[in-house]
């Protein structure tokens, strides 16, 4: 299963990102921690992006698509993604379908959490307040100015991937206002109906199964020897009989051939019973007597 989370900042992405990961056994590609580790790591990537971010702006493309596409190289990244604040442009949607294109990754779906901007403004307020009371740290990125900031950018930038998306039949759009058991219940439902969850499913199922034990395996081995070297009698046999039985028949069809000529031969030197010359002789000793 290979995802995309649209939806403004604060829309719960990354909430519902940990529970299709667990569902389905995929991994979360979330480019803001993969940018946040590179700045605590104060790798030449995060250094570019540190400034950038704490004003909330947008981390130029070709940082983000050179971190997506080691990332997918990865072996953990095979069976199944969910791209999580990627892409947030229609260039960089393009620029991804190059990439997966490139890496014959096919994607699934794109999922839309829609939600009123002004309650993400009241529970960021509400989720800096309560850290600030138990004495949290708050990020520099996770503010109401910086919130505003982004859903400004998000509206003029990230919204037209709605569009984008819809066109190619890859959007599917959630009420991200519901609580978190009634999002997560209605994504599941969808993916259902898509088909997209049941590849996962059915890859766990054929791994579940017992791996056959070394004894099994050499009584394997005899058996299809065994069914070889009868196989291989058994077409020996029908080649032999095959070829005596035309044999038999060339030679009953010669010997056949030979009498036959020989009755002909047979025929022709005696003399028909009842020829002319004959019927003569027998007129001329008949008058004698007379």
């Amino acid at each position: 299963m290979r995802l995309i989370l649209l939806g403004p900042p604060g829309s719960g992405k990354g909430t519902q990102a940990q529970r299709l990961i667990h569902r389905y056994g995929i991994v979360q590609l979330s480019t803001g921690e993969m940018l946040r580790a590179a700045v605590a790591a104060q790798t030449p990537v995060g250094i570019k992006a540190q400034g950038i971010m704490a004003s909330g702006g947008l981390v130029p493309d070709d940082i983000v698509i050179g971190i997506i596409s080691d990332r997918l190289d990865q072996p953990d990244a095979a069976n199944g993604f969910i791209l999580d604040g990627f892409p947030r442009t229609v260039p960089q949607a393009g620029a991804l379908d190059e990439l997966l294109k490139k890496k014959h990754i096919k994607l699934d779906a794109v999922i839309e959490l829609r939600v009123n901007e002004s309650a993400l403004l009241r529970r960021v307020e509400t989720r800096v307040a309560e850290m600030r009371s138990r004495g949290e740290e708050v990020r520099v990125d996770d503010t109401p100015e910086v919130l505003t900031k982004r859903l400004a950018s998000y509206r003029a930038l990230t919204e037209p991937l709605i569009h984008y998306y819809s066109e190619r039949r890859k959007l599917l759009t959630v009420d991200g206002m519901m609580t978190i058991e009634h999002v997560t219940e209605e994504i599941n439902r969808i993916l259902a109906a898509i088909g997209a969850g049941e590849a996962p499913a059915a890859k766990k199922s054929a791994s579940a199964r017992p791996r056959p034990t070394p004894a099994k395996k050499a009584t394997r081995t005899v058996r299809k020897a065994a069914k070889r070297v009868k196989t291989g009698a058994n077409k020996a046999a029908k080649k032999a009989t095959k070829t005596g039985t035309r044999k038999g028949a060339k030679k009953g069809a010669k010997k056949g051939a030979k009498t036959a000529s020989r009755k002909v031969s047979a025929g022709s030197k005696r003399r028909p019973a009842g020829t002319p010359k004959k019927a003569t002789k027998k007129r001329a000793k008949r008058r004698s007597k007379a």
